[in-house]
Order: C-alpha cells, then sequence, then structure tokens
C-alpha cells in the first residue's frame, strides 16, 4: 500500500504512558509518567490545559465526550473525572487495591471499565454515583487492558500478564472463553471494527502480535519482527493497516490482507508505550519514555467518484455503494448540509482501493490499490480487466489508460491492449490523466513531462511538482495544483499537433505547448472544471471558484470535503466528506459562463445569457464585471441601491444617484453627492444634497463662497439645531454678529473663551461674561472664581479698555448707518484703500504717547482750577501732530465728508472739563450720524481694533 508518512507533532517530555485523541475536536489527551495530565490542540501545536492528578504516575486516561469529561486512573489507586471545558475536578474515588492499568469507556451506555494490578475488572455507573455495578474475576496476573466490541458492545474482551486474552459478556462475572497462544505476558488488545472479518489483535511480552477469530476461538496469524516486548496494537480504523508498537522504540505498519509488513517507524525517542487513532482522519498520535510524536498516515481525501449522470460511487474499506444524485428532490435541501440519497450496495472489491475514478464517458470505473488495479463496469460492478500497476489513470477517450507499473516505467493501454510506454530517465512518483499523460518525478528532480497519448512521446517539461493535475473538459485549460498555490496554463493543441506532424527529433520538445495565464497564491485540496470555471476546495476549508483571473469564495466550510463531479442539469456541485457524507451546493452554471464569457471580453455572448440568470444574481454579477473594470456595465447590473450608488457616483453620473438616494435618504450618500456636485459646479444640486444630508461644513464652504449673508444666516441657526456650534460660530462670525459669537459659546459652556473674545471684538460685554464665568468657576473652585478681575471693578488691570468701547460704538454706528453688510463684491472698489489698513485704536494709542511729562502732570493736578498756558500749546502742537497724520492718510480719499468726520473723531482735548467731555461725545456721535461711509468701510474698521484670531475649528474641538 503507498502511505506516505508525514510528521505533524512532536513533544519532548516525560514519560508518556496513555494516550487519547477527541472524536469532533482537534484535541490530543497525553497522560505523563510525573502524575500530570495534557490537553494538546494538534492544530495549533499548542498545549491547552494541564491537570494536576497526583505525585504518581498516571497510567490511563481517555475522554468522555458525551459528558465532557476526562477520566484518569493513577498509581494512587483512584479513579478522577474532571471537566475538561472548566477543568473542574467531579469526582474522586478509590476503585482498586493496586495499580490502576487501563480505563474504558462504553460507546453508549453510561459505564466505565477499569483494570489494575489487583486482577479484577471493575465497571462503574456513573449515573449512579460512580456505583461498581460488576466486577469481573477470571485472570491470574496483572490485567493490562480491556476493550468493547465494536460489533457487539455488550461483550468485551481484557488481557493479562497471565498469557491469556478472556472475553466477557457486561451481565457476567466470569468470561466467556479465554484464547490462548502467547508464551508470554500479553500487554495489548484491539477489534477489527471494519467488514465482516471477526477478528481481534493482542500483542505480548513475546514479541509477536496475533491475529484472532474470536468466533472460531483460533490465531489466524503470528506476526514478528519486534526485538522487544510489543506495547500497544491498533487496527486502523480506515487504511487496510495493523499498527504495533513496541519497547525496541519502532512503530511497525502490517497489511491486514497479506500480513506483509509495510512499513516500519522509528522517532528515536526510547521505548513506545501508547499509541490513539484518530477517528475522523489519518492521524496517529504516539507516547515515547521522551516524548510524543504525532503522524499522519496517506490522505484523508476519500475515495468516491461521480459520472457526469449524477452516479456517485464511494468505497468503505472494500465495500462499494452507488448513490443517485438524479434523486436529490430541491424541496428541502440546504446547500453545506448531508444530503440523503438512495444507495445500492454494488458488492465488494478485490483490492482495498486507494484510487477509484470513472472514465470520460462514465460507463467504467477504475480502482488502484494494493499495487493492482481492476476495470469495473459501473452499474453491474462486473471486472472487465485487471493487472499489477502502481498507479492508474484515464486517457482523454474513454478506453484509453496508462498504468505506472515502476518507478521508471509507464505503459498506455486502449481496449486493455497495450498501446505504447514511456520509460523516462528519472524516478517517476506518479502519473496524471488528462488531454495528455502527466508525468511526475520525485521531489527531489521538481519537475513534470507531458507526454502524447498517441504516440508516447514528449511534449513538454514544467519545471513544478504539483500534487494535482486537472483539465477542463475542452481539453485547452489546465491547473497545475501545487503546495501553496496553483498554476493556470493554457494549452496549444495546434501548436502540438504541428510539433508532432514535423517528425522532429525524439529528444525535442514543443516550446508553444503551454502558456502560462496565471498563478494563484490558493492551497487547492481538491477540483473540478464548470466549463472554463475552476471549482476548488481548498485545505483551509473554503470552496471557491477562478475565472478570469479572479477566485470568488462561494462558502466556508466547517470540515473538509473533496469535490466528486457537478451537476448542470441540477447546477448543483457534489462533494464528499471523510465519512463518506454527500454534500451539495448550489451553483448556476449560466452565472459562471457569464463571468468566463465577460473574462474573454466577449460581451455579446455575456448578454445573451444575461436572460437566464436569475434578477437575484444580477447584483453578484455587477461586482465581477467591477471588478474588472467595466463600470458602466456594472452600473447597468446592479440591483442594490447601496451599490448602484457607488458606481454613479465613481462614473459621476450625478442624476442616477439623486434618484437612488431620493429612495434611500441615507445622510452619508446625499454628502458624497453634494461633494461631487460641487467639484462639477452643480451648485443647485449640490446645495440640495448638503441641505438633505445636513452636511454643515459643506454648505458654509458653498455659501462663503457665494457671499449669500442670508444664507449663512439660515446655516447658522440650522447648524445651532444640529449640534454643529463650530460651524455655527463660523456662520456668525462671517457675518460679524459677534454678539451671536459670544452667546454660543456662553451656551455651549465655553464662557472663558467669550470673555477673551469680548475682550478683543465687544469690550463693553467683558463685564457681564466675567460676572457669568466667575459665576461658573465658584461652583468648581471659589477662590479661583475670586480671582478673576472685572474691568468695571479694576480698571487699572485693563489698560486702553475705555478707549477700545469707544472704538466699538463707532464702529457699531457706522454699521447701522449703512444698514448692515454689503455683498464682498464691494471688496474690489476698497481693497487699495489705506483706510481698510486703519487702526483706530493704535492711531488713538500714539496720540497718548505723544503727550509730554508736563501734560501728564497736568492731568494729575486734578484739582487744579485752570490749565497753564504752556501745556494748552503742547496739547494743542499734539493735536496739530495728529491732525497732520490723519490727513496724511486721507487725502488719498475721494470722500471728503469721511476725511472731517475721521478728523473730528481724532481730536483730543485733554484740558477741558468732564462736562465738556461729554459734550464732545456727543458732538461725535452726531456727526457719524450724518456720515455716508459705505459699509465695506465700516466693516475694516472693525477690524481695526482686533488683536486676536478667530478661532478655528480644531482649537474649537
Amino acid at each position: 500500500v503507498k502511505l506516505d508518512v508525514k510528521k505533524e507533532l512532536v513533544s519532548r517530555s516525560d514519560r508518556v504512558k496513555a494516550l487519547d485523541v477527541h472524536d469532533d475536536e482537534p484535541w490530543l489527551l497525553v497522560a505523563l509518567y510525573k502524575g500530570t495530565i495534557d490537553l494538546w490542540n494538534f492544530n495549533t501545536k499548542e498545549v491547552l490545559k494541564s491537570f494536576e492528578v497526583c505525585d504518581l504516575p498516571v497510567r490511563a486516561a481517555c475522554f468522555v465526550e458525551r459528558k465532557e469529561w476526562i477520566v484518569a486512573g493513577a498509581d494512587d489507586m483512584n479513579i478522577r473525572v474532571f471537566n475538561y471545558n472548566t477543568t473542574q475536578k467531579v469526582k474522586v474515588f478509590e476503585a482498586h487495591s493496586d495499580y490502576i492499568r487501563s480505563v474504558t469507556v462504553h460507546p453508549t451506555l453510561p459505564y466505565l471499565l477499569t483494570t489494575s494490578d489487583d486482577m479484577l475488572i471493575k465497571m462503574w455507573d456513573w449515573e449512579k454515583d460512580w456505583s461498581n455495578v460488576q466486577i469481573f474475576e477470571g485472570h491470574t496476573h496483572y490485567i493490562m487492558q480491556s476493550a468493547f466490541n465494536p460489533k457487539d458492545s455488550m461483550t468485551f474482551a481484557s488481557c493479562s500478564l497471565d498469557k491469556s486474552i478472556k472475553v466477557w459478556s457486561l451481565n457476567a462475572p466470569q468470561p466467556n472463553f479465554t484464547l490462548e497462544g502467547h508464551t508470554k505476558g500479553v500487554n495489548t488488545l484491539s477489534y477489527f471494527a471494519g467488514g465482516e472479518k471477526p477478528y481481534l489483535l493482542s500483542g505480548s511480552d513475546d514479541k509477536t502480535i496475533r491475529v484472532w477469530d474470536y468466533q472460531t476461538r483460533a490465531c489466524v496469524q503470528v506476526l514478528s519482527g519486534h526485538s522487544h516486548n510489543v506495547s500497544c496494537v491498533a487496527f486502523h480504523p480506515t487504511l487496510p493497516m495493523i499498527l504495533s508498537g513496541s519497547e525496541d522504540g519502532t512503530l511497525r505498519l502490517w497489511h491486514t490482507s497479506t500480513y506483509r509488513q509495510e512499513n516500519c517507524l522509528n522517532y528515536a525517542l526510547e521505548r513506545l508505550w501508547c499509541l490513539a487513532i484518530s477517528s475522523n482522519s489519518n492521524r496517529i498520535a504516539l507516547g515515547y519514555d521522551e516524548g510524543m510524536v504525532m503522524i499522519k498516515l496517506g490522505s484523508d481525501e476519500p475515495v468516491a467518484s461521480m459520472d457526469p449522470s449524477g452516479k456517485i460511487i464511494v468505497a468503505k474499506h472494500n465495500e462499494i455503494q452507488m448513490f443517485n444524485a438524479k434523486a436529490l428532490a430541491e424541496e428541502g435541501v440546504v446547500d453545506g448540509e448531508r444530503i440523503l440519497l438512495p444507495a445500492k450496495d454494488l458488492g465488494h472489491c478485490e483490492v482495498y482501493p486507494t484510487s477509484l475514478k470513472h472514465n470520460h464517458g462514465g460507463r467504467l470505473v477504475a480502482v488502484c490499490g494494493d499495487g493492482e488495479w481492476i476495470i469495473y463496469t459501473a452499474l453491474a460492478w462486473r471486472n472487465f480487466a485487471f493487472g499489477s500497476a502502481l498507479d492508474f489513470v484515464w486517457g482523454r477517450e474513454s478506453n484509453t489508460y496508462a498504468i505506472r507499473e515502476s518507478s521508471n516505467k509507464i505503459k498506455v493501454l486502449q481496449k486493455s491492449k497495450e498501446k505504447g510506454e514511456c520509460r523516462p530517465p528519472y524516478n517517476i512518483e506518479t502519473v496524471f490523466g488528462g488531454r495528455l499523460l502527466g508525468v511526475k518525478a520525485t521531489p527531489t528532480d521538481g519537475f513534470i513531462c507531458f507526454f502524447d497519448w498517441e504516440t508516447c512521446r514528449l511534449i513538454q517539461r514544467i519545471d513544478e511538482s504539483p500534487k494535482a493535475v486537472y483539465w477542463n473538459e475542452a481539453g485547452d485549460l489546465l491547473i497545475l495544483a501545487c503546495e501553496g498555490s496553483f498554476y493556470v496554463v493554457r494549452y496549444n493543441a495546434a501548436a502540438v499537433s504541428s510539433f508532432i506532424e514535423s517528425g522532429a527529433e525524439e529528444s525535442a520538445v514543443c516550446e508553444n505547448a503551454f502558456e502560462l495565464v496565471t498563478s494563484v497564491s490558493d492551497d487547492v485540496a481538491s477540483g473540478h472544471f464548470v466549463g472554463d470555471v475552476f471549482v476548488y476546495t481548498t485545505q483551509g476549508n473554503k470552496l471557491t471558484y477562478w475565472v478570469g483571473g479572479m477566485s470568488e469564495t462561494v462558502q466556508h466550510l466547517d470540515r473538509p470535503m473533496h469535490i466528486i463531479g457537478y451537476m448542470a442539469t441540477q447546477n448543483r456541485l457534489y462533494l464528499v466528506d471523510k465519512s463518506n457524507n454527500i454534500i451539495t451546493f448550489k451553483l448556476l452554471q449560466a452565472v459562471m459562463e457569464y463571468k468566463a464569457c465577460v473574462a474573454r471580453n466577449d460581451f455579446d455572448a455575456a448578454q445573451s445569457l444575461l436572460e437566464s440568470i436569475p434578477i437575484e444574481e444580477h447584483n453578484r454579477l455587477a461586482r465581477f464585471v467591477d471588478a474588472r473594470g467595466f463600470k458602466e456595465l456594472a452600473v447597468e447590473l446592479a440591483t442594490e441601491d447601496e451599490y448602484k450608488f457607488e458606481l454613479a457616483i465613481a462614473l459621476s453620473k450625478l442624476d442616477l444617484a439623486c434618484d437612488i438616494v431620493e429612495r434611500s435618504q441615507i445622510d452619508h450618500q446625499w454628502r458624497q453627492l453634494g461633494d461631487l456636485a460641487l467639484t462639477h459646479s452643480r451648485f443647485d444640486l449640490a446645495e440640495k444634497a448638503m441641505i438633505r444630508g445636513k452636511d454643515v461644513n459643506g454648505l458654509v464652504l458653498l455659501y462663503s463662497s457665494m457671499g449669500n449673508a442670508d444664507k449663512i444666516r439660515e446655516l447658522a441657526e440650522m447648524a445651532k439645531t444640529e449640534g454643529k456650534n463650530n460651524s455655527a460660530f463660523l456662520s456668525l462670525f462671517l457675518l460679524h454678529d459677534i454678539d451671536g459669537c459670544l452667546d454660543l459659546l456662553c451656551q455651549t459652556g465655553r464662557i472663558p473663551e467669550a470673555a477673551f473674545m469680548a475682550r478683543t471684538y465687544a469690550p463693553s460685554r467683558v463685564s457681564s461674561i466675567v460676572k457669568m464665568w466667575k459665576e461658573d468657576l465658584s461652583k468648581v473652585n471659589e477662590k479661583a472664581a475670586e480671582a478673576l478681575a472685572d474691568p468695571d471693578e479694576f480698571s487699572n488691570l485693563f489698560p486702553d479698555i475705555e478707549l477700545a468701547k469707544k472704538a466699538e460704538k463707532l464702529v457699531l454706528a457706522l454699521r447701522e448707518k449703512e444698514g448692515g453688510l454689503k455683498p464682498a463684491t464691494a471688496y474690489k472698489e476698497w481693497r487699495d484703500q489705506e483706510l481698510l489698513t486703519l487702526n483706530l485704536l493704535e492711531e488713538a494709542k500714539k496720540l497718548e504717547v505723544e503727550e509730554t511729562p508736563e501734560e501728564e502732570a497736568a492731568e494729575e493736578e486734578v484739582e487744579a482750577p485752570a490749565a497753564s498756558p504752556d501745556s494748552f500749546k503742547v496739547k494743542e502742537e499734539a493735536a496739530v501732530k495728529a491732525e497732520t497724520k490723519v490727513e496724511n492718510v486721507v487725502e488719498k480719499s475721494d470722500d471728503a465728508q469721511l476725511a472731517s468726520a475721521i478728523k473730528s473723531s481724532l481730536t483730543i482735548s485733554e484740558e477741558v472739563s468732564k462736562e465738556e467731555e461729554k459734550e464732545e461725545e456727543r458732538s461725535a456721535e452726531e456727526a457719524m450720524t450724518k456720515l455716508e461711509i459705505p459699509a465695506a468701510v465700516a466693516a475694516s474698521l472693525s477690524s481695526s481694533y482686533a488683536a486676536a484670531s478667530i478661532p478655528s475649528e480644531e482649537s474649537q474641538e
């Protein structure tokens, strides 16, 4: 039997005395001589949990899956039960008066068998609080192991160092019969679970393995080869193999039919004590003196095949069954779930099948295994032809096939007659069928050669080492499935025909035979072509198909499954799992053909297929053609509004996008549409979309660019309603609504910012806001609140506050006179005027700086009845200087009234009395009311005393 052995897990540890593999989870139980149990995940290769059992050796442990338990027996004579999810100890009880050698769980009943050095077997019922319901007596030495009969669970067998094997019934304390033949103590035993053979296996200290027929009670075969005590044996549940482990450190594999030793494995970890076999894979765990090893034998791929008409043939061991997929009723079928099909027993196969495959027409089935091949008729299962071979593959024609007779010889036969042979100058690992005969060299050589079926001459060599080769129905496309990736290759049949007809030398190859289409980083586990679409499963348990350079995942699978065929009449793909369960998925052939046509840029053919494709599949097609760059076609196919909107935006189809979002009314789509409309100067649509999408920031940009003060005012209210305070603040600031800005800051709890802004833009409101600030701050820190200074109370701490208030009044008077703000277009008329940069507050400060020390002294003499003539002279000189400076500024202006007003507003007379100062202020105000100053200038005067910048959006956030 050809079996690849792959080492998957190695762990060095203390001596391993017991192993068990979980039936459903990827878990391995490892019982150690030091008194602990480790729970491994063999997929991730890590220890999940560790159980401290006792300080003495743990010789026996196993899973109880239906109770989520681990049961362990140790040298302290106690049985311990743990919950493997919570690690909680469920039960501890003393089971025997000597070391416990094994624990065995009944497959269906709540029973546990324990064997011990006290020469007793005890049965415990966990539903009766672990009461001892039966004691089995009869052995005269240590009892090493027990095992339930899988074909009759009411009986079990035990082995002992008294050299005997005894078979018992659960309801009787005495044995039914005894098998004797070993010359030394018997350490281990195992029942055969498959087929009809009533066999029992045993291993002994006499270094032999014996196969017993427990019905005739005769020894069928004695297997010799170990050089030390045999410590563990087992029948493999799916492979035709007997496994035996020995204290000589080797694991030996024996064929169940020929009893010939097939392999001998030694991992140099000293004595081998125990083994465990996974029930749903070909994994085997081995326990040694110095650690544990997990290996995998052969492949997990089921032996099954399906013909084009839907007949499925499955091999389980040597038994052959046929299922008819035509009988599948569409009602109630769930994709990915096991389906029940009527089965027909075809009989037995003379060899243990490792491969099974229909020919091209489906009338014949070839089985290969045990170094032989047999061709059967598919319906009657009659032997059609047979022979010796290591591999068998079908050719493109129904009656043509090839066999690999040895590592360097291949024969091609047609209708059982030899047609030719190939003797390549390298060692052959395997062969592949299809349009050409593929011959794969050993991995050390790392290449594959393709030969013509008719002439058996070499066509081309490809320097890759694929594990499988798949051809499409037309024979012009093939997949080379390698480790971790696969290659899509196009075959040029015309070039090959010309090459063969040219009569080229035997050593020559056809250089144009293959053309690499693409490579895909996916590890193919099984595959099948549907037209030009390659459907495959991956090692990561995904069902995927490749078409036109793209891979699309159909389904994530919950376990490994292998594709066996596709029925076009049902639009269904069929798969088989390791347990030979048949699973199906619906894959519309029209959809896959449409994608293949698009990949070939054959849009007329694709359009003709569209009518036969259900409308619910159109959106998936749209995504496919979109990924290939055909967005115009994608937007026609798309049925999902959200996806269609994305395509419309990408294609700048504004009206289509507007129609879609009118139906969906999704805010973020309105905002997307607004941004796109703005870039295409569709301002009406942009405004509509931004309003619908409540895109306040976009509206600020739009309205401020348009200079629409009324819209900005509406936007400010909208932003407040939506809680967009930053945008509301910006809108108010653009309107020069300083009071509105301050009120907004106070309403949103930003009182400190309001106070600083008022100091700059509205000095008259500083005092009231500071009062609010103190009141708010006193709730948190009263001392800090008291430290705040109010300008009304501490004017000495606020230089020029009074002067700033006068400037504020001047600007407000100008703005009121002109009736508010003017359009931004008026800026052109004033952009070259120096008045726009005139800072009234700075000019006033300069006037104060020019005062002489004598004038300052005169100001301090508050009670003096009159000022001295010298002080008047100084004041008069300062006033003349100020007037001259202003004249220099306003000479360039054409507005005489404006110049006169500014001169009068800057006239300062320090020697007048308080009553005269008030009168002077009233005169200035009356003069301002008579002015006809353009609003643009009034607005510029507002900025003339601005000392702080507007808070940005980022700082506000």
